[in-house]
């Protein structure tokens, strides 16, 4: 009996447990699987495209809403691409330009930012190595002003990791990710970066884009080549500096006392000179007036 008494607690103690668990495992999983509607892409959407009713669709996220996303077309109609969106992909508020700013290159340029039009040069344009998104430094090479002739060319890197808007008109990657070959890049800037590649784009300088790494943040320390340092030898001594030597300055003769008796008149100064011809040695003696 005791046995049997044991055995029937326990079992309903097993199934009042497994009751509570069970209800919470589908209370969990009901709010897991929670379906939303919201807004997708009807098909691959390009930078710079303005959304209309047929660039979207509606679609189900499951689970809770993450923040951004837009879940009715009115908020995201007429608005701007700034960034490329797939088909079936979720509208996100940062994908997407501020309301009332269009599309086109406009809509992807930041606030406080600038748009600026730099014209490279036939090397970089040919080969079409800059890509929309790509991180440049901007060199400028040219004559200095006030410098001499002499003094030959000169290059510095004006502007450090410039982000690539736009490369001639297009502002989107080409489909296989190939480059485009463009003579005219857009670059993103402050106003002050926009006045000096404004500046530098004068007759007298000349405008080069060097690549680097978008993961390569920090800014190098360069003072500018000269042309003259190209053919400088590198093993070749300093200069040393020389000084010219200093005239002695003649002391002034110390004060004398006034002799109680007078001194005999002193003998006008003369000068000697010794000369050699052979072995005749001879002197001969100048005074001051005949010496000068």
């Amino acid at each position: 009996m005791i046995l049997l008494c044991a055995l029937v607690v326990s079992a309903g103690a097993s199934y009042l447990v497994y009751r509570l668990v069970g209800k919470q495992v589908a209370a969990h999983a009901n709010s897991q699987t929670q379906t939303s509607r919201v807004i997708t892409a009807a098909r691959n959407l390009e930078i710079g495209t303005v959304l209309t009713a047929t660039d979207l669709t509606t679609g189900d996220w499951a689970g809770p809403l993450p923040a951004g996303i837009a879940v009715k077309q009115e908020a995201v109609l007429g608005r701007g691409v700034i960034s490329g969106i797939y088909a079936g992909e979720p509208i996100m508020e940062n994908r997407l330009a501020a309301p009332g700013s269009g599309g086109g290159l406009a809509a992807t340029i930041p606030p406080g930012m600038r748009a600026c039009a730099v014209r490279v040069n036939d090397v970089v344009g040919v080969a079409g190595f800059v890509l929309p998104g790509m991180r440049v430094d901007v060199l400028i090479s040219g004559n200095p002003a006030g410098a001499t002739a002499n003094a030959g060319s000169r290059v510095k890197t004006l502007l450090q990791n410039i982000q690539i808007l736009s490369v001639g008109e297009k502002i989107q990657r080409d489909n296989e990710g190939k480059p485009v070959q463009a003579q005219v890049v857009n670059v993103l800037v402050n106003p002050e970066q926009a006045e000096l590649l404004s500046l530098a784009s004068g007759n007298e300088t000349r405008i080069q884009l060097v690549l680097r790494n978008p993961l390569d943040t920090e800014m190098a320390k360069t003072s500018g080549s000269a042309m003259a340092n190209l053919f400088a030898d590198p093993n070749a001594p300093a200069p040393v500096r020389t000084e010219r030597p200093r005239p002695a300055v003649a002391k002034k003769p110390a004060a004398v006392a006034a002799p109680t008796q007078p001194e005999k008149p002193i003998a006008p100064g003369f000068y000697v000179i010794e000369v050699l011809n052979g072995a005749k040695r001879t002197e001969a003696k100048f005074n001051a007036e005949e010496a000068k």
